[in-house]
């Protein structure tokens, strides 16, 4: 049975804690945060932009809490680190985990440095330990379902794609702080709409043009993005639309519509259940499945590659690089 320890206990810290307390195959023997005298508050907060379950009092009496995660690890001698912490802290607790010879699961954003980035691959290879960044939408039901549709090419090609998501500026936890520290998370473009950018490079490939406009907001820069992806494929054009420049409580929402030679797809998380699936001939309704099995999905997936000793092909850490790259490029086009 693998041992992990989350490091941060925030909305994703306490998602992952979640899943790891339901998956019998693991065990949970640390949580990490510099407020680590909160961790019971923390579960009866408010937190995220939806719910992905709860976690009760008594679920956690065995698990030991640490306030940072060079004692953790020096202590708890875990398989697996979990580090869902701010993105400007994600170089420096990857590298601590990656050296003590901790396989690591790191959330999105990797890292704003690319060269920070390539240093943790390199790390992850020189000690022979599995690094995964942590790209749920890649293991959401509704995704993968169009991402099959698009290599099967059961509808003919894909023409057109339409990926989009929009949320309130976070209020809970930190996120105020990151206000003050304008531009430390990224914004909307690293932290929300990297979800889309980084489905729709692994779906597609990687956009030969990317033209792109961005607005500032109270994070970033770039808390709200619209671009268009073209391809040395005429027949082939991406767009890419979202932010959180948006009031707290503005609903969030994702979607994705998709244009094949012979087929017309909707989803939306509006309407979870279902994708619509429109032809010549009518309209079906397609089961969409549950998107919190994306968040159980990943870190399944993650386990499984420690257990068989591969490296998460599905999701590995050079393309989620590729993915910040990408972010930048929507910057780079904005401002030209």
């Amino acid at each position: 049975m693998l041992k992990v320890v989350v490091a941060g206990f925030g909305f994703m810290g306490m998602t992952h804690t979640g899943n790891i307390l339901r998956n019998p195959s693991v065990r949970l023997s640390a949580i990490v945060d510099k407020h680590s005298g909160s961790i019971h508050e923390k579960l009866s907060s408010q937190t995220g932009n939806f719910s992905t379950g709860t976690i009760r009092a008594e679920d956690l009496s065995q698990v030991n809490i640490y306030d940072n995660l060079a004692d953790s690890l020096l202590k708890e001698k875990p398989d697996a680190c979990i580090i869902a912490v701010h993105t400007d802290l994600h170089y420096e607790l990857a590298k601590l985990a990656l050296e003590a010879g901790i396989h690591v699961f790191l959330e999105k954003p990797f890292s704003l440095d690319v060269n920070e980035g390539s240093q943790l691959i390199a790390l992850a290879h020189e000690r022979s330990k599995i690094l995964m960044i942590g790209h749920v939408v890649r293991f959401m039901p509704a995704y993968r379902t169009l991402k099959k549709w698009i290599d099967s090419g059961e509808f003919g090609n894909l023409e057109f794609l339409s990926l989009s998501r929009f949320s309130g500026i976070p209020s809970w936890g930190q996120w105020k702080e990151k206000q003050e520290a304008f531009g430390s998370s990224g914004g909307a473009l690293f932290d929300l709409l990297i979800h889309d950018i980084d489905f729709a490079q692994w779906a597609c490939g990687i956009p030969d043009i990317v033209n792109a406009q961005c607005l500032p907001g109270k994070l970033s820069n770039y808390d709200y993005i619209t671009a268009l992806w073209k391809y040395s494929n005429p027949n082939l054009n991406i767009k890419i639309e979202g932010g959180n420049s948006f009031h707290p409580d503005y609903p969030f929402q994702a979607s994705f519509t998709a244009r094949f030679e012979n087929a017309s797809i909707l989803y939306s998380s509006k309407d979870p259940d279902n994708i619509t699936l429109a032809t010549e001939s009518g309209i079906n309704l397609i089961p969409a499945g549950d998107a919190n099995d994306g968040f159980s999905g990943e870190l399944e997936y993650f386990f499984n590659c420690i257990n068989k000793g591969e490296q998460p092909l599905k999701c590995t850490p050079e393309s989620a690089l590729e993915t910040i790259q990408i972010c930048y490029r929507h910057i780079e086009d904005s401002q030209t």
